[in-house]
């Protein structure tokens, strides 16, 4: 069957059809954690960017395929995928069972098991211009691992990163301002405009011979704002500055890895980098990320030392291994992406009929997606809230995610979604928007 996205003509005359979920036992559960957890919930799974936060469940029981359920019973359509990490669906059969089997062999050993050879062999065979390759667990470990390695290469101190960026939480990474970062941890940190070569020039000319490293996601998905590609020519023009004033060219390709080009997304954009960092979608929600890098860099990244209790364990590597392989044979990235443009194109559709303008920017894999009429983003904030509370799970104030187990029925079921509530906000509102 063909689906179309509903038009305002279509459904004005019906009813709103869902019905809001309630959540009481995560209220409950999240006032228990108060008083033993710091802030609850701490850190990006935070209530705090949710508008109300009363129209979110703050605690998940279990996930299946593109499915979640919270500990009231309620079920999601899950467009945020645990913030990146689900690419093929949650619990995915192959990937659950390449993980429990090298469960039964071992996992935190004495020593590494040979599966970490294998996937750094994998790794290097698929990512374009990787020569070998670092594991450790979060995308943070891996960024930071880059930049040191950036700083033992040249014998350099200052790297450049893009205003608005985001590479983990150290202290370099957030900024001066944030709670505990002090000013000395980023006196070595230059920020400059994304799409902005010439300001990367004047970095150069200002600071000659201490720049280490250039760090940059490959298009720019900040929060609470549009994600923004790459200008044509522009990571080749950065690539050229990089080479002839021998600065690192670091990509940090945690979060659109895998979801734009299984070749890595600096191949998508036609560039190579000297360093790149993985994580998110590696191994569909095991912990392990990695760092992938160029030979002439590879006697220098072994002599710096960077380790963890838990980084050599064996069943995240199997689990990514499996994942990798799966996502390769179903041309993962293609799928995503065009399982997002038909969802997204759609829902705006829709927001249109309505006089809602929904804007989505960025790749259809992983997109920010707004509703432009209100620039408080109070409207976008409701619009969001609604959704949600009505079963498909969208977020205001990052980006989204698309995995490859989003089926029809759930594209569906999010255009019905998107038609009641932006019925509901049409007859709340009127002509204000």
């Amino acid at each position: 069957m063909k689906l179309e996205a509903k038009s305002a003509s279509q459904s004005s005359t019906a009813k709103i059809k869902s019905k809001t979920y309630t959540y009481s036992n995560s209220q409950k559960l999240f006032q228990r954690a108060l008083k033993v957890i710091p802030c609850g919930i701490p850190g990006h799974f935070s209530p705090a960017p949710f508008v109300p936060p009363t129209m979110y469940p703050f605690y998940a029981e279990k996930a299946k395929g593109s499915h979640f359920w919270d500990i009231d019973g309620n079920e999601f359509i899950d467009y945020m995928c645990a913030y990146g990490p689900i690419a093929l669906g949650h619990n995915h059969p192959k990937v659950e069972k390449a993980a429990l089997e090298q469960n039964q062999k071992g996992n935190s050993m004495t020593a590494p098991g040979k599966i970490m050879v294998e996937l750094a062999e994998y790794l290097t065979e698929t990512i374009a211009g990787a020569d070998w390759a670092f594991f450790a667990k979060n995308g943070g470990d891996v960024t930071n691992l880059a930049v040191m390695i950036a700083r033992a290469a040249t014998g350099r101190k200052k790297i450049v990163m893009i205003k608005g960026g985001y590479h983990g939480v150290a202290p370099w990474m957030q900024g001066f301002g944030h709670y505990g970062v002090i000013e000395e941890d980023i006196a070595n940190i230059i920020a400059i405009g994304w799409n902005n070569v010439k300001q990367f020039e004047d970095a150069i000319a200002q600071n000659p011979d201490q720049i280490a490293g250039f760090i940059a996601t490959p298009y720019h998905h900040p929060t609470f704002a549009d994600s923004e590609f790459p200008h044509e020519g522009y990571w080749q023009r950065i690539r050229e500055l990089c080479t002839k004033h021998g600065v690192v060219l670091i990509i940090d390709d945690v979060r659109c890895g895998f979801r734009l080009d299984m070749r890595g997304s600096a191949a998508h954009f036609g560039f190579t980098p000297d360093l790149a960092c993985y994580c998110k979608a590696i191994a569909n929600g095991y912990p392990i990320s990695a760092l992938v890098g160029i030979d002439a860099l590879k006697t220098i990244a072994a002599k710096v030392f960077y380790t963890g209790s838990y980084w050599y364990q064996a069943v995240p590597m199997a689990a990514a291994l499996a994942t990798l392989k799966e996502l390769k044979r179903i041309k993962g990235p293609e799928l995503m992406n065009t399982i997002g443009k038909k969802l997204f194109e759609g829902m705006k559709k829709i927001c249109d009929s309505y006089g809602f303008d929904l804007k989505v920017t960025g790749a259809y894999s992983m997109p920010y997606v707004r509703i432009t009429n209100d620039p408080s983003n109070m409207l976008h904030q409701e619009w969001c809230a609604e959704c949600t509370a009505r079963g498909a799970y969208f977020t205001s104030h990052h980006n989204w995610f698309v995995s490859t187990a989003h089926s029809q029925n759930d594209i569906q079921k999010t255009w019905n979604i998107v038609d009641d509530v932006c019925k509901l906000l049409k007859k709340k509102y009127g002509s204000k928007y």
